[in-house]
């Protein structure tokens, strides 16, 4: 949808950035379709329709069924057909140029774990990483204006020692474009975010962006005060949990962390029952002077795209049209991707 233009200034098309896309959910299904033929895998279903509602979220969250997980019925299936180097190449060149062409997205940051697409050890995580940084290059060489890096993802459902090797990774190629690193998934009892702490320190030691998914469900405020407080991230992914906690706003504000919103994916998911709720989380956030900044959380997956975010959020009265010109103008600020245009609005 490009219906954006009249939200900043009468700008046709604005540049923006997306730092929160997750690869498992930016693939069109017409190529997740064509990449797992390509591969000849037996799908789910022959019929293309079906595999859509399978990838695609077209069922609005309905109150009183809990927060959707979708990590089994969804995400599972979009990183197994991407599990292989010449669809991940494929994937991540078509996702990076699409932006651009549909959205004008100009700096790109894509997110994602080799260790969910190397078929449980099958494939080389070497071969995994490389594919993705020379889809990223092809894209960037297709079109010079966009910038664009790649954060290794972290899970909670990991045991440290993986989790330690995909940092290994993420070092040995920062110089390719792995510019960040995330944790993801689920929240697990059995994961104590304390043990990685160090890790994480020494990850913007070493010059990496550090952003965590933490802040997201329930109502645990331990994990993001512990994250706030011990690792001190450049950003935090949805973070909105925040709201709740007017000393914890001020500690970000303080330190210049920077939210992650996604706000049609806090709706699929069911976060929010509606768009009265995120609005008073949103606002919250705002008039503490939170640093926020808008995304996806992968368009494809969540229907939507980033264009259409913006305007769905002054649409429903979230913020002003001035509000949303700073908000854009932030995600340029904010980037891990070093740019030659870095603070371009």
């Amino acid at each position: 949808m490009s219906t954006h233009h009249a939200i900043i200034h009468g700008a046709p098309q604005p540049r923006l950035a997306e730092l929160h896309s997750h690869l498992g959910a930016s693939v069109a299904p017409s190529i997740l379709w064509s990449i797992a033929h390509d591969q000849g895998m037996k799908l789910p279903t022959k019929d293309f329709w079906e595999f859509e509602k399978m990838v695609v979220i077209k069922e609005p969250f309905r109150e009183g069924q809990g927060v959707r997980r979708l990590d089994e019925k969804y995400y599972k299936l979009c990183e197994l057909i991407q599990s292989s180097p010449t669809p991940l190449f494929n994937a991540v060149r078509g996702v990076i140029g699409g932006a651009y062409r549909a959205n004008n997205i100009v700096v790109h940051e894509l997110r994602f774990n080799p260790a969910k697409r190397n078929r449980a050890g099958e494939r080389d995580l070497d071969y995994i990483i490389i594919s993705v940084i020379n889809g990223m290059e092809r894209a960037v060489l297709e079109f010079p204006a966009v910038s664009a890096g790649v954060i290794i993802e972290f899970d909670r459902n990991f045991n440290y020692q993986l989790n330690t090797t995909l940092y290994e990774k993420a070092c040995k190629y920062q110089g390719r474009g792995i510019i960040g690193i995330d944790i993801a998934g689920p929240q697990n009892n059995a994961f104590h975010i304390e043990e990685y702490v160090d890790l994480l320190v020494d990850a913007k030691r070493r010059g990496f962006g550090v952003t965590i998914h933490t802040g997201e469900e329930g109502g645990r405020m331990d994990e993001m005060n512990t994250v706030v407080e011990k690792i001190c991230p450049q950003r935090i992914g949805h973070g909105i949990l925040a709201a709740r906690d007017k000393k914890l706003m001020a500690k970000m504000v303080e330190r210049g962390i920077a939210l992650e919103l996604c706000p049609t994916s806090n709706l699929n998911i069911g976060i929010f029952a509606n768009w009265a709720e995120l609005r008073k989380t949103y606002r919250a956030l705002y008039d503490a002077g939170v640093v926020l900044t808008v995304n996806t959380d992968g368009p494809e997956m969540h229907n939507t795209n980033l264009n259409r975010e913006l305007q769905l959020l002054q649409e429903n009265g979230v913020f002003t049209a001035p509000e949303i010109e700073q908000i854009v103008a932030n995600a340029f600020q904010v980037t891990f991707v070093k740019s030659n245009e870095p603070n371009i609005p």
